[in-house]
């Protein structure tokens, strides 16, 4: 009876399906992936509505109806860029002793090829899963992203610009008149900010704060006042709650003048192409959005797999392809993922709200 082969495609595939994806905040929460996500062409659809407030008119009966347009709908397409890292094997990885194996494990050099192939599949889908909260955190910052590709580890091919705004690039930005922290209005602010969203059809529902912005907001005089449960009035509550996130606390619900937000205070980090730690949203930086506001969509791959001459088209978040090279086994994993809103300008961003 045959052996199954590791290294092809579909198998590689199924043993991706086995790897869990490591939770991320932005891109789970507010960009998650449904089936209709998944895109079988080289580029993704990107629909919204610009208009969720319009109101009905009143018609007379002689009249019968009154045509409503569709302006506020619109349809891009946009080709998602490739990301695809990949994994050097070779004969000599594959004599030495792994990392936490036993000095005489007595494992053949197969059986450890398809052991290191599992963790590198794992480690690679990583990779992209930080990449893609990178992106999903860009959109909702700039409206925007801006993917810089490379042609190869050191070469810088052309920046791709992708913006979802008609004209202002910074009609999702509001801008306070003084920092939260030195007499500023915290409540007015946020509560103005709610407002914008809600003009765009959009319900807000949770504030995201930078880490120095979340510390600084307790330590304000009035939020600590209207926040004790014995001055009789309540209007919200802080109870900082694991979140299952690294690095993303929930501290509880406040109402902003009608608009009662879940209050996340985020301070996760990522290392990037140049091996320096970065946060992925500013610390002195506070968001208003709501859950699901967009979706991470993915077109398809194009590759020739191993031992064969013709393209193949695969639809899926990861893909794997197996290459070798003279005496060394290359393993890739390619997506082409792209953070795209289901509303139009569904966030509001406000940067250096502290001092």
């Amino acid at each position: 009876m045959p052996g199954i082969d590791l290294f092809s495609t579909y198998t590689m595939l199924a043993l991706i399906e086995q790897i869990n994806t490591p939770p991320t905040f932005f891109r789970d929460r507010y960009f998650p992936t449904g089936a209709e996500d998944i895109f079988d062409s080289d580029k993704v659809l990107v629909e919204y509505e610009k208009d969720g407030t319009t109101i009905a008119p009143f018609v007379s009966d002689r009249v019968g109806d009154i045509p409503v347009d569709r302006s506020g709908y619109s349809v891009s397409e946009y080709s998602p860029a490739n990301i695809a890292p990949s994994r050097m094997l070779t004969a000599d990885e594959l004599k030495r002793r792994g990392f936490g194996e036993a000095l005489f494990a007595g494992a053949s050099q197969a059986e450890r090829a398809a052991r290191i192939q599992m963790k590198d599949l794992r480690q690679l889908g990583d990779m992209i899963t930080r990449r893609e909260e990178w992106m999903a955190v860009q959109t909702m910052l700039n409206n925007a992203c801006t993917i810089q590709e490379y042609i190869d580890a050191d070469t810088l091919g052309v920046p791709k610009h992708i913006n979802f705004y008609d004209k202002d690039p910074a009609e999702h930005k509001y801008s306070i008149a003084k920092p939260w922290n030195n007499g500023g209005n915290f409540f007015g602010d946020v509560k103005a900010m709610c407002k914008l969203l809600a003009e765009r059809g959009v319900q807000p529902q949770d504030l995201v704060l930078g880490s120095d912005v979340a510390d600084e907001i307790l330590n304000i005089e009035r939020v600590q006042k209207l926040l004790d449960k014995n001055s009789g009035i309540i209007t919200g509550e802080i109870a900082e709650k694991l979140t299952g996130y690294t690095g993303v606390a929930f501290m509880g619900k406040i109402n902003f003048g009608g608009y009662k937000l879940n209050l996340f205070s985020c301070d996760t980090t990522y290392t990037d192409e140049k091996g320096v730690m970065q946060k992925y949203f500013p610390a002195n930086a506070a968001m208003v959005t709501a859950p699901a506001i967009g979706a991470m969509r993915y077109a398809n791959v194009a590759q020739i797999d191993f031992g064969k001459t013709d393209f193949e088209v695969y639809t899926g978040s990861r893909i794997p392809r197996l290459e070798i090279v003279k005496n060394t086994r290359k393993l890739v994993l390619t997506s082409r993922p792209l953070a795209t809103p289901k509303y139009y300008s569904p966030f509001c961003v406000a940067d250096s709200v502290i001092t």
